[in-house]
């Protein structure tokens, strides 16, 4: 088991969002470390994506959860994203969709959703 404490994001490659979604899993969640999974519009790719794609997501979730202990997932979609560019209320609902569909992978996380809004600060989906 890796040192420290960790939380895992399925987030976009977008340099835009990372500092914001890391900032507010480690202060929300008490974690040293955010490990990061990214791809262009994850949402898009994780609803979407081929089985390989959703199975290649699943295995670095694995890993999170088995070899560094994470505790809690999230999935995350932001404002003006290149590859799934869609309203707000489009991402959010897609955002919903995600957490129901990593809740079925079976392990014991929390599984949240995230909106990075127009001002680049961390929005939670209820």
């Amino acid at each position: 088991m890796a040192q420290g404490t960790f939380a895992t994001a399925i987030n976009c490659m977008d340099g835009r969002v990372q500092e914001s979604v890391i900032d507010w899993m480690k202060s929300t969640y008490q974690v040293d470390y955010v490990d990061m999974i990214t791809e262009a519009g994850p949402n898009k790719y994780l609803l979407e994506g081929s089985e390989d794609q959703v199975g290649s997501l699943k295995t670095k979730v694995d890993i999170s959860y088995s070899k560094h202990g994470s505790k809690v997932i999230a999935i995350v979609g932001h404002h003006d994203c290149a590859g799934n560019p869609i309203d707000k209320e489009e991402k959010i609902a897609q955002i919903k969709q995600s957490i129901k569909k990593i809740q079925t992978w079976g392990f014991e996380m929390e599984v949240i959703g995230l909106y990075v809004n127009d001002q680049w600060k961390v929005e939670k989906v209820d």
